[in-house]
Order: structure tokens, then sequence, then C-alpha cells
């Protein structure tokens, strides 16, 4: 079984902030980020889809967490198709005149490649430090499938190399039918790991949650399952606890996934109050416990040229973890 590493979207939105997860000792941007690494491996930065960050304030996540902690990062919104709005592109950047929000048409080739310039010089003292886990496209739930928005996704996650790239697709014409099998294939020849997202099913912006490895490392993100995804606001579509038997659901299910990768990156997304700090902690021990009992169970089947009692014992930080 590969390593399974779970963590949560961000360490630091304002209603975790709000929710006492964090001792009151824990009361710098620092001290935050390393009480979070000492209890998850793993966090996605999120920061970076709203504001390219500067190469001094990611040292100092680097300089914060140990030598193991891993960063999978969100890219720029610009980047992905998303309307961003001109407050977020760095001052030198901005157009001069023109709307509030903008689209990479709306910017001059220049520009556009400073701001990737910008992004890769930000992941830098990440990548650097061994602790860049994949760069996350996310795209918007409008890019529909076809030949243009495939090159587009191969066009993009060259930006991103030599780094590990992830791809999260958010309109069910990519898993409709035999697209699914095109969809997967076409991730597969590129190196791009598919994101697997566990959401709420039957909206418009709904996609299936596609177990499947296409790239290493593979990776999940929980969303939760609110009734409110399809009209509510931010904090009501992520709002969602993972009851026990979800859970245990799940670390079933990881566990199968994790067996031909060699890492897979689990990641929850119901940031809503440190929700997704307690589902990531309950969904760790659960697989520390899962793969203890297949242990157990292997340790009691004979086996060939070995005595009865000597099973390999598992190793609970390959299994998730929360320390």
């Amino acid at each position: 079984m590969g390593v399974i590493k779970v963590g949560t979207s961000s360490w630091a939105d304002q209603s975790l902030l709000r929710s006492g997860w964090y001792p009151r000792s824990a009361n710098t941007p620092a001290g935050r980020l390393g009480y979070y690494a000492g209890r998850f491996p793993l966090v996605e930065v999120d920061t970076s889809y709203y504001a390219v960050p500067v190469p001094e304030t990611t040292q100092g996540w680097v300089d914060a967490t140990p030598a193991e902690f891993t960063f999978d990062v969100k890219a720029f919104s610009l980047f992905t198709g998303h309307p961003t709005p001109v407050a977020a592109l760095p001052r030198d950047l901005r157009p001069a005149t023109g709307p509030s929000r903008v689209r990479r048409r709306d910017l001059p080739e220049r520009a556009y490649d400073e701001l990737w310039s910008r992004f890769r010089a930000a992941l830098d003292p990440i990548a650097g430090a061994g602790k860049l886990g994949v760069v996350l496209l996310q795209f918007p739930p409008w890019l529909v499938r076809s030949a243009a928005a495939e090159r587009r996704i191969v066009e993009l996650a060259r930006r991103c190399r030599p780094w590990r790239v992830a791809v999260e697709l958010r309109h069910g014409s990519w898993f409709d039918g035999r697209a699914a099998l095109d969809t997967v294939e076409l991730l597969r020849t590129n190196d791009l790991s598919l994101v697997c997202v566990d959401m709420p099913q039957g909206n418009p912006s709904s996609v299936p949650p596609i177990l499947f490895t296409t790239a290493e490392p593979a990776v999940v993100r929980f969303h939760g399952h609110s009734d409110d995804w399809r009209g509510g606001d931010k904090q009501e579509k992520f709002r969602y606890a993972y009851d026990e038997g979800e859970l245990r659901h799940w670390a079933r299910l990881l566990s199968e996934l994790a067996r031909p990768a060699d890492e897979l990156h689990v990641l929850f997304n119901n940031c809503c109050a440190g929700q997704a700090q307690r589902d990531a902690t309950r969904l760790a021990q659960l697989l520390t416990e899962h793969e203890l009992e297949l242990a157990q169970r292997a340790d009691r089947r004979p086996r060939p040229g070995r005595q009865p009692g000597t099973a390999d014992q598992p190793d609970p930080a390959r299994a998730t973890t929360g320390r």
C-alpha cells in the first residue's frame, strides 16, 4: 500500500480561526501553521487561487513546517479560466482601464507570462525544500469537454513542469458515458493526476467520484454533501459533517485506491468552523485501524515459507496521518 496523506484545504480560513481549534498559544501565522503541521502531514494552499503569493511568504511556510510536510498548491484563478478581480493582480500588471474582473484574454501576453513567472517563483521555495506535492488546476464548472479544452489543460500543465500536476474537472461532459474513459486516458497520457471529488450529485456542477489513479500522486478532495450546494453561499455549500458510516466507507475505498499508488493525497474541503480538521482526524484514525485489521487477517492466513504469527506489522505513518 502506498503512503496516504490526509489533510485539509486551508489552515487559516476565518471560520477555523474563530472555531477554537487552535490553542491560544498558536497566535501567529507561523505558529498556527506549525500547530497544524504537528497534526497533519498535508495541506492544500488555497490562498494562491485568490492571489499569487510572494516568495518570502512561501519561504515562511517552509520554515514553519517539518521536513516531511507536503503542500498541494492551487493555481491562480486567472490561469484556470475564472474571472479574476483586477485588484488580485500585482499592481504593475493591472490593466489601466476596463472591467473590474479579467480573464486571460484581457491581459497582454507579456503580463500573462509574467504572472506565471511570479507564480513559479512563489513555488520555488516549497519545491526546493522537497515539500511541493502537486499544483492543482481546478477548472470552472463551465469548462465543457472539447478538443480545445483538452489542449488548454495540456498547455497549462506544461507551464507547471517539472512539478507534479493534478486536474479537477467540474463539468459532467468529461465523465458522461465513454467520455470518462477518454478523460482518464487524456490525463494518464499526459502524466496528470485525476482529482476524485466527493460532492453532492444531481446538480449542474456535479461530477461523479471517479476513483482512478492516472498519475502520482492520486488525489481525492472531499466537498461534503450540503443540501445548499446549488443555491447557497460558500459557507452554506461547504457546511457539512461526515458521519462515522461515511468515513468508514471511505477508509475502505481509499485503502484500495492507495494499493497501486505510491502516494495518495486526501483533502477535506468542508471548511466550516473546524469541521474539515475533525473529519480529517477521524478518517486518519480509521485508515490506520483498517490497515491494522488487514494485517491481522493476513497474519492469520497461512503462507508458504512463513510461520504463523510472523506477518510484517504495518507502519501507521504509511496509512495516513494525523500525528
